[in-house]
């Protein structure tokens, strides 16, 4: 993991200062895969630890600009991804889960201060838009900025200054990076950002877990015998024959199975004896991909179990925008 400023958040907080969370999900399949839970763990743990507020954006307006989706099917994702998230465990007294498309109207004054200090050059050289892209992906950065500032949740957060603390992938940095210099500009608080790394894909350490490839991703909705079997089939560490793995031991560097305890095994010290019984040769390839799948499907049963007691009253009681989460 790495930070800006989440040293300054956290002296925010010991200071009684107002403090928000933020993070998000683009809806583009029916179901998030495990990849996906990362920056949601470790947004519901702070928002444990800390009691704090929390705002949830589905940008859905993202996925129709970059992706070949009509918006009927992103709607329908758009729920299931819903309930995907609120099957992490939120507090639902303290957590908003906003649509784009359906809380412009709160977002769009922000929105304009943004744009305006903003120009073509920075939006070309940090997300890579060309003179070819449609102009909804030049606009969209001040979108996704947008909800760094608590002046587009005033009923939420009862139109209070409050700072923003941003849980997301690496590769949403371009976007906050952007957001914290224009922050300055607009006087507005500097929002910190904590970036979390990408789960691997199942075929390599270089790789990363995406919903495009069935066959690389271990999915939510996946059932105990079709998790299994993607972790059995999963790049390994190990040598070609029992023989030499006793000998020479694994890899657990370039496992994907060992790679994957390292995010959701919780005992460190179980995992380090892992580690070093891997890679002496003491255990094989077979038993750490049966550890890792016994992990993983616990993980995954127990959010079923949520989530399949969810229901729309659920959702409204998190997409309510005239709720209070503080």
């Amino acid at each position: 993991m790495s930070h800006r400023d989440f040293d300054t958040a956290l002296k925010l907080i010991h200071d009684g200062k107002k403090c928000y969370l933020y993070t998000g999900r683009g809806p583009s399949a029916k179901s998030m895969h495990l990849g996906h839970l990362i920056p949601f763990m470790i947004t519901k743990y702070l928002q444990d630890v800390f009691d704090l507020p929390l705002v949830i954006q589905i940008t859905d307006d993202e996925k129709y600009l970059y992706k070949e989706f009509t918006m009927d099917e992103i709607k329908k994702m758009t729920y299931e991804n819903i309930k995907d998230i609120i099957a992490c465990g939120f507090n639902p007294n303290k957590t908003f889960i906003f649509i784009n498309t359906q809380y412009i109207y709160e977002l769009y004054p922000t929105i304009l201060e943004i744009q305006k200090h903003i120009n073509f050059h920075q939006v070309k050289s940090c997300f890579g838009i060309g003179e070819y892209s449609n102009i909804g992906q030049i606009s969209f950065p001040a979108i996704q900025a947008a909800p760094s500032f608590s002046s587009c949740f005033t009923n939420q957060l009862n139109s209070e200054i409050y700072h923003c603390i941003i849980p997301c992938a690496i590769d949403q940095d371009p976007y906050f990076r952007v957001t914290r210099d224009v922050a300055i500009k607009i006087n507005k608080p500097k929002p910190v950002i904590l970036h979390t790394t990408f789960l691997p894909g199942l075929t390599g350490t270089n790789t990363k877990m995406s919903s495009s490839d069935i066959n690389d991703a271990i999915f939510l909705s996946d059932t105990e015998k079709i998790v299994t079997k993607k972790i059995n089939k999963a790049f390994s560490g190990g040598k070609d024959t029992l023989e030499e793995h006793r000998k020479y031991g694994g890899n657990p560097d370039v496992d994907i199975c060992y790679q994957y305890l390292t995010f959701f095994m919780e005992d460190d010290n179980e995992l380090q004896n892992i580690y070093n019984n891997y890679k002496s040769g003491i255990l094989t390839s077979g038993e750490l991909k049966k550890i890792t799948a016994n992990i993983i499907n616990n993980i995954i049963k127990k959010y079923k179990i949520i989530r399949e007691k969810i229901t729309d009253e659920d959702i409204e009681l998190f997409t309510n925008k005239n709720k209070k989460i503080i």
